[in-house]
């Protein structure tokens, strides 16, 4: 059968490891539709070379200058947010690749979902954001959800195929699961003195050990807020209680992530650190495909070692998983602030250690706003995540100030 993929943020790191993916099985997959923000030199590489029917970029500027780039291709060019959520839920795909980095993919993501789709979801925020929301729209729609990060599609391998097929609804207890044990590196400042952090540069930060990632995502790899996010995500996934979820610092990458079973059994879904490996499962899924990456070389693989995760090193992780059983609210904000904290600190404006600072304040702020009532809707979600901006964009400016 022939899989029709509309790609959200085709130009990031996921966008560009899922078109390798596609190059692999041009028999399989059709690349039907693609959005960016802004990237036109590498959305015009995109279009010539997979020929799509649409093309999305939410700058309108970019999108004029490729339309004249594309003039006499198939490629329909389109321009704006709005455009992107309706290509998203557009009857022209069958499969959704949401890998747009960040609170901006919450939208197109959830028109995905109520449209039914398969969404491969790769934009962990969407769900940190909507949590319930994006869990009962997809059970009301049918769409299903298969997680391509790297450490929820290792979960995910490593669950029965009973629980596979209720993601959000599972039933861990019932399928014998009696933990989820999801891993992380512990980023380029695993083994730095504390004393140190505050000084660390932008550029030290993005250079992860292990993973090949766009700068923000490498930054939250740094403060651990990244695991702090999946930890939420892994929580509406899985349907876990807080004595489910357990983060263990792997700082070899090999093992993506395990599930502890109540008969002793642990499995653990192993591999290199590359992310066509979970794209291909989730685009093959049930079956298996071919991804381009190589097997492990278990004579050449040397330790692998395992540690708890330090509060007082990494408060972000801390401050996610104290969020993830306070409310929709708490998650929203949190993911909000960051968003705003990671870009200063890129900018300069900050130092690395104020971003779990920045990210506590919000919280507290939106706390004393008694902002916490349930967010039973898109806009009400969009409405806390405004105001969470708001209140980390106030701090930066204070901290400038200082």
């Amino acid at each position: 059968m022939m899989h029709r993929v509309c790609l959200l943020g085709a130009t990031g790191s996921i966008g560009a490891s899922t078109l390798a993916v596609l190059r692999e099985q041009p028999e399989r997959f059709q690349l039907s539709a693609v959005t960016a923000n802004s990237n036109v030199v590498q959305m015009q590489a995109i279009c010539q070379e997979f020929q799509p029917a649409v093309a999305v970029m939410v700058d309108e500027a970019a999108a004029k200058q490729l339309q004249q780039a594309l003039q006499g291709g198939p490629t329909e060019v389109l321009s704006g947010a709005q455009a992107v959520a309706e290509v998203a839920a557009d009857s022209n795909s069958d499969t959704v690749m949401a890998a747009i980095v960040g609170g901006a993919g919450l939208v197109p993501t959830f028109a995905a979902v109520e449209a039914g789709k398969r969404v491969l979801l790769a934009n962990k925020e969407a769900l940190v954001m909507s949590g319930q929301l994006f869990i009962d729209a997809a059970a009301a729609s049918g769409a299903q959800i298969l997680p391509v990060d790297s450490e929820h599609n290792a979960i995910f391998q490593c669950l029965p195929a009973a629980v596979q097929q209720q993601l959000g609804h599972c039933d861990l207890v019932g399928a014998g699961v009696d933990k989820i044990l999801l891993t992380g590196s512990g980023g380029p400042f695993r083994q730095l003195p504390l004393t140190e952090l505050e000084q660390q540069t932008p550029a030290a930060a993005c250079a992860h050990p292990n993973w090949d990632m766009g700068e923000k995502i490498s930054v939250d790899s740094a403060t651990m807020m990244n695991k702090g996010l999946e930890y939420i995500e892994a929580r509406w996934l899985f349907n876990c209680n807080a004595d489910q979820l357990q983060v263990v610092l792997h700082p070899q990458s090999v093992i993506h992530s395990m599930v502890s079973y109540t008969d002793g059994s642990v499995l653990a879904q192993m591999g290199q650190p590359d992310m066509r490996t979970p794209i291909a499962h989730c685009l093959s899924f049930p079956e298996r495909s071919v991804s381009g990456v190589k097997p492990l070389d278990f004579l050449s693989l040397g330790e692998l070692s395992f540690a708890a995760a330090d509060s007082a090193r990494y408060p972000c992780l801390e401050l996610a998983m104290q969020a993830c059983w306070q409310g929709q609210w708490a998650t929203t904000t949190l993911n909000a602030a960051n968003e705003i904290a990671v870009a200063a600190f890129l900018a300069g404006q900050i130092k690395f250690t104020e971003i779990a600072r920045i990210c506590a304040v919000a919280l507290d702020r939106v706390a004393q706003q008694k902002q916490t009532a349930e967010l039973n809707s898109v806009a009400a979600i969009l409405s806390v995540d405004e105001q969470a901006r708001a209140y980390a964009t106030e701090q930066i400016k204070q901290v400038e100030q200082c």
